[in-house]
């Protein structure tokens, strides 16, 4: 089956030539890898990609996850993918070397786990989530709890998750009721619900370690009490054998897309038998989980550009192969005595298809910085370690969120592309649309996402978080200088930062009075306009490496033309997204208080 879900041409000038791995590969931790051996990864994991992932994945739709029996059955390819994952030392491939990883920088990583995605979304949620969970048992564990579990994680033979929503409370963990109750032993006794557990059941494996917040009894009320623990679904005896745990699977639920991924109901200590082991400092459980939580953000993020990235191509070759009407003559007639054209050739199909290829491509750039950033964080020191961090901090929300929603709008231009053929299940684009949906609610929605980017990453020491990435801006719309066709789009750029300092300079005043609901009642509003100016940085800086690559003649293996399509999109992206930048600007500055007014509550109830 042909590869139609991704371009691994795109891949390696993403990482390769725009954020230049080399620089990462420089250091002494990451000196074992070369470019050569990497790409040889990437090359592997397409290979897998097109021949195992992808062809199953509508099949995958079509036959869903399913409880039976206190049991969730999934497809089979789940767990060939487990295998093939681990027996080629993905899983986890990031870690360092004593903790059973290889020591590959993240932007690698990452850029396999978006492969996987755009080929198949309904997969490397097991394989994400399990070295997520080994991550935080390595970071935050004792050394007990390393040798028990990480090990068996990282051979495939148990799989991980983590454990937060319950069914009174779901994004407010404040208000978290499961119980753990100290035991003699050193162990906690736990009983609670957890709610929408991706991947809490299903695998062939062993064993399934969910990291599960928990509320030591006594414990301060709200996000202060909480605890984190180990709770295997098979507790380990004292001769190395596994006995229930009494986690039970109360039920698969059965969702609108991702069908083929799991997304359980757990049950704990029905029995009073639920045993679960302190992962780090007690009543600091939440501050621990959101290592996981933020490395989950940006995988959902990569999920949802890996899925609109699928929708995109398969848009783009219904556009090539389908005929429909025909070109407009000079007079504004149409000659139907000629043949039809394919709609490719017709402007409005080539602006929804630009539009794809500029969230997508925008999407993945963006989030590739990212994981540079978690390369940097490991290796640099001092005060170039701190800006890594905080840029991080400040991005993830953006990275989380714009390819989410964006994507559900590149995927609704493919479907008009491919008119009422797109609303059928014939064709997959109802699948991509479906399957992107539940990316803006993944791992906190939208609108908490933006609370957490204008409330505290925009704040966070003064500003310092947006200075740097002001700086790091700055810098790429300086390096646009050299090329005289690319001044007009660094000046659009540097007007467009200057309106996020107006509606700072209008919000603030709001905060430091103590006026938190003003300041933060339109934070989505603010994320829109940040997002659209992080991507349209990310255009800048594609259309400058490709402009200099071009003129140096410096380029590998892909011709010309690849290189003049990303300066053609960003052109795209500064016409045609760019500029909503403004109404973003006149929505936060706009003094009305029309969802604060006390008249609020009625109108909607009126209604």
């Amino acid at each position: 089956m042909p590869n139609i879900f991704s371009s691994i041409e795109n891949i390696r000038f993403n990482i390769f030539e725009l954020h230049k791995i080399q620089d990462i590969l420089n250091s002494e931790y990451y000196q074992d890898h070369d470019e050569e051996s990497l790409d040889m990864v990437l090359s592997s994991v397409m290979d897998v990609a097109e021949k195992d992932m992808y062809p199953v994945f509508r099949e995958m739709d079509e036959k869903p996850a399913y409880y039976e029996d206190g049991k969730v059955i999934i497809h089979p390819a789940v767990d060939k993918m487990l295998k093939i994952a681990t027996d080629n030392g993905w899983l986890g491939s990031h870690f360092d070397y004593d903790d059973g990883g290889s020591r590959v920088p993240m932007m690698l990583s990452g850029a396999a786990s978006y492969i996987m995605a755009c080929a198949n979304n309904n997969v490397g949620g097991y394989i994400g989530l399990t070295a997520g969970a080994a991550n935080l048992i390595i970071t935050f564990g004792t050394q007990e709890l390393k040798d028990l579990y990480v090990p068996k994680m990282l051979s495939g033979d148990w799989t991980g998750t983590m454990a937060l929503t319950e069914p009174q409370a779901g994004s407010s963990l404040s208000d978290i009721t499961t119980k753990a109750i100290p035991q003699e032993d050193g162990s906690y006794k736990i009983v609670g619900q957890k709610i929408f557990i991706s991947g809490g059941d299903g695998p062939n494996v062993d064993n399934i370690i969910h990291l599960t917040l928990a509320r030591i009894e006594g414990a301060p009320a709200g996000t202060k009490g909480i605890s984190l623990f180990v709770v295997p679904k098979n507790r380990i005896s004292a001769d190395g054998s596994l006995e229930d745990n009494d986690v039970i699977t109360a039920g698969d639920f059965q969702k609108m897309g991702q069908k083929g991924y799991s997304t359980v109901h757990l049950s704990y200590g029905e029995k009073n038998n639920c045993h679960g082991w302190m992962v780090g400092v007690e009543n600091r459980g939440l501050a621990h989980m959101f290592q996981m939580m933020n490395g989950a953000r940006l995988d959902v993020g990569l999920t949802a550009a890996g899925v609109a990235t699928a929708a995109y191509y398969h848009s783009l070759q219904y556009a090539k192969e389908r005929p429909q009407g025909r070109k407009l003559s000079k007079d504004g007639t149409k000659d139907v005595s000629q043949q039809q054209t394919t709609i490719i050739n017709h402007p409005d199909v080539r602006r929804m298809l630009l539009l794809q290829k500029s969230v997508i491509e925008g999407a993945f750039s963006l989030i590739t910085e990212c994981y540079k950033l978690e390369d940097q964080e490991r290796i640099l020191e001092g005060e170039a370690k701190e800006e890594a961090h905080l840029l991080l901090e400040l991005l993830t929300p953006m990275a989380k969120t714009y390819p989410a929603e964006m994507g559900q709008v590149a995927i609704t231009n493919g479907l008009q592309i491919y008119g009422g053929y797109g609303f059928c299940t014939e064709f997959p684009l109802q699948q991509y649309y479906r399957d992107i949906r539940i990316m803006s609610l993944y791992e906190g929605t939208t609108g908490i996402q933006s609370l957490d980017l204008l409330g505290r990453k925009v704040t966070m020491q003064n500003g310092r978080a947006m200075q740097i990435l002001t700086q790091r801006i700055s810098e790429t719309m300086a390096a646009s200088a050299s090329y005289d066709d690319l001044k007009p789009y660094a000046a659009k750029l540097q007007a467009k930062l200057e309106m996020v300092q107006e509606v700072m300079t209008y919000l603030l005043p709001f905060a430091m009075k103590g006026d938190y609901e003003k300041y933060l009642a339109d934070a989505s509003i603010f994320m829109q306009m940040a997002s659209n100016i992080v991507i349209a940085w990310q255009w800048l800086k594609m259309g400058v490496a490709a402009k200099e690559i071009l003129l140096t003649k410096s380029k590998v293996g892909l011709a010309s033309s690849f290189y003049e399509s990303k300066i053609e999109t960003m052109k795209y992206y500064y016409k045609y997204e760019l500029p909503k930048v403004d109404a973003c600007k006149e929505i936060l500055t706009n003094p009305e208080d029309v969802t604060l007014s006390k008249s609020a509550e009625a109108n909607i109830l009126f209604s």
